[in-house]
This record gives C-alpha cells, structure tokens and sequence, in this order.
C-alpha cells in the first residue's frame, strides 16, 4: 500500500500500488489542496459517491443535487458555515446559500433524508437554479489542478471552453484524469468518469471517504473556530448515544427530597413529567456535561428544541437550580452517590472537576465560576446563528 501522509504524519490515504503504474495517484491525492471554499471537498465526496453507486457518467446538476444533500444536516442543524463567518452578513460559500435558498423555499426538517432533499429540489429546481449554476463556475475544472502540474502549458481558468478542450487534449497526450467534461453547457454539462479510476475508487471507496471527511473536518474547524464538537456534525447522530441516564437519576434523587422549580415556569418540577435539557443547546456543544444540564418540564422541551434560551433572566434560576444540586452532593452520601455515577459520561470539563464542584465554593464563588465558563459558550452559539427561545 502507498500512504499520503500530512504534517502530523497521520495516514489519510492509502491505494494499491496496482494502480500507480496507469493513475498519476499523487496528482488524485491534490484534488483538495488548497481549496478556496468548501464546496471542492462536497464535489469530490459526491463523484466517490456517484461512483461507488455504479455510476460512469453524470451530469454536473446531478452532482450538485448530491452535493446540497450531503451538506444539508450541518448547515441546518448545527449552523455550519462551510466558508467561515461572513464579515459583512452575506454567505460566502455557494453551497450554503444554495441550502439556506431550498431552506426558505421549501419546509424540510434539518434531518430530512436523502430521497426528501433532493425531490425538493427538483421542486424547487427553478428558484435553485442561479445558485446551483455558480457552483460549476470554477470547482469542476480546478479541481484538477493538481494532475495539470506535469504540464508546462499555461492555464486559462477564465474560459470554460478552453478548459474543456485542454482536460480533453491533456488526458489524451499526458496523463488519465478522473473525469472528463462534455460539451452542453452549464447544470447540462455531462460529467464523464473514467474507467480506470473507477475501478480504483470502487476498490478503495472507505479510505477515500475517510480522507475526504478528515480534509473536510480539518477546513470546516479553521472555518468554525468556535464551534465544539465539529467532528460530530457532519452527520446525524442516533440519539441513542445520548447518556442521560445518571444525571437524571442524579436530579430524581434530589426531587425526593428537596422541591425543583422549572427554571423557566418557576412552577415545582413533577417527578415523571420532565425531562433532562440542556441549557445551551446540544446540536452546539455536543456533550451531555452535567454543568449545562437542568430538569425541564416536559411540555416545554420540544419547544425549546434548539433554541438559546434568554441569558437573563434564565441563567439565574439555572445557576440556583445548579447551585441547589452542588450544595445537596455535599449534605447528603445518597446523592453523593448518584453524582459520582456521572463521572464516567457526564463530568469532562477540567474546569468543572477542579472548580464548580470542588467541595468549599459559597453561593456567589459557585455562580460566578459557571457564569464565567458558560457565557463564552452561550455567547460563541449566538454568534454561530442560535435563535433565541421565546417561551
């Protein structure tokens, strides 16, 4: 096996040597180098995809559809921007505005299927159709780029005409390239894959993915510097691997011996009809930690959904609420007990352990160190696009 390393030395792509006597691979191992926006990562992940489906000709409509499918979640539900944070209120990266126009069109869930985004858009195909026209402008061609470096000629980004003739002329007299473009124009341009790097790609699709996934990863963090949890994102996750478990043990605990009142009714806590949020939204933090967790009445919860709930006056019945639990770890081995059991799944933050929960704090000490390490937090949500909750 050949491996493609990067700085760190960590393994992102490995082929076959089979294939590098007839595929120029180091030139397929550049077809992400410096991207200028995150859409060259969504093109290549949906050619593998295509692909991998037993597809050998497409249309560049066809792999935008797929691209806007496989971008939709992250956009939608955590409030990725593929491109970074726009400095003057508009999207810099076409993907996204495609997805936030089908967003406003159309009344798709942020965890819509598949099948369900991309019959909206070709419900919507009209109204999609500018925005869907700029992301062939320069990905297509630039993205092979990196093959074109065995040749001395000089290229000409500016005329897509000369770029189809020159990947025609190039794969014929220097090397085999992924793909080859045909001559309609614009969505209708044909998309032609190549044998030989089909095989290749069907033989290696898992590593492939995981490379473009680690590239994508890596570009969308320095492009999201304050979003946690990134890595997470880019896919729905089951809700099975929430652990909610011991925290609500935890505050059942409490509830049979000291009354609860909702942080946001004031009315008592009923002891089955309540549920376990989170205080900043989980599709943000992307962590079930005790210090932003808080028994909620049940009725409210999915109205909240993802919503930021005000800072004030919320967070200070949510401090209390926490404060109230923190006190009662201390008074009573019980509880005690059920607060070690969270150790495992629900206390990471270093500051917490040594800090918030560390046996001594008075009231005001307690309040002010969850304040001072859950603002950021709450403040770095809002700035991603978080509304706020009205209740």
């Amino acid at each position: 096996m050949v491996e493609y390393s990067d700085l760190q030395g960590q393994n992102i792509l490995e082929i076959e040597p089979k294939y590098h006597n007839k595929l120029n691979i180091e030139g397929f191992s550049k077809m992400m180098k410096d991207p200028s926006f995150c859409y060259k990562f969504y093109w290549l992940e949906a050619i593998v995809q295509l692909i991998s489906e037993g597809k050998t000709e497409t249309t560049f409509d066809e792999i935008i559809d797929e691209m806007i499918a496989n971008a939709w979640y992250s956009v939608r539900e955590f409030h990725i921007h593929l491109s970074g944070m726009p400095m003057d209120g508009q999207i810099k990266d076409g993907l996204e505005r495609a997805i936030l126009q089908l967003t406003e069109l159309s009344d798709l869930p942020a965890n819509a299927s598949k099948v369900q985004i991309k019959n909206a858009i070709q419900k919507y195909n009209k109204e999609l159709k500018e925005v869907k026209e700029q992301l062939t402008h320069m990905v297509p061609y630039r993205a092979l780029a990196g093959f074109f470096t065995l040749s001395d000629e000089k290229i000409n980004w500016n005329s897509t005409k000369w770029l189809v003739a020159y990947i025609q002329k190039f794969n014929k007299t220097v090397v085999s390239l992924p793909y080859l473009l045909g001559t309609s124009s614009k969505l209708k341009k044909e998309v032609y894959f190549q044998q030989g790097w089909i095989r290749m790609i069907q033989d290696h699709t898992v590593n492939i993915w995981g490379w473009i996934q680690y590239e994508k990863v890596k570009w969308l963090q320095n492009n999201n510097p304050e979003v946690p949890g990134l890595v997470y994102k880019l896919t729905p996750m089951d809700e099975k691997t929430r652990k909610l478990k011991n925290v609500r043990n935890l505050w059942q605990g409490i509830m049979e011996i000291q009354e609860i009142r909702d942080v946001f009714t004031g009315q008592p806590v009923k002891k089955k009809k309540y549920d376990i949020d989170h205080f900043i939204p989980w599709s943000f933090v992307m962590n079930d930690e005790l210090w932003n967790l808080m028994p909620m009445d049940s009725s409210l919860n999915s109205s909240k959904s993802n919503g930021l709930p005000k800072w004030n006056p919320f967070f200070k019945s949510f401090a209390g609420n926490q404060y109230l639990m923190y006190r009662m770890i201390y008074e009573n081995a019980e509880i005690y007990d059920r607060f070690k059991r969270c150790y495992k799944d629900n206390l990471h933050s270093i500051w917490a352990g040594q800090e918030l929960y560390r046996k001594g704090n008075s009231k005001e000490t307690f309040y002010n160190i969850l304040e001072k390490n859950m603002m950021p937090v709450y403040d770095s949500a809002r700035r991603q696009g978080y509304e706020i909750w009205i209740k």
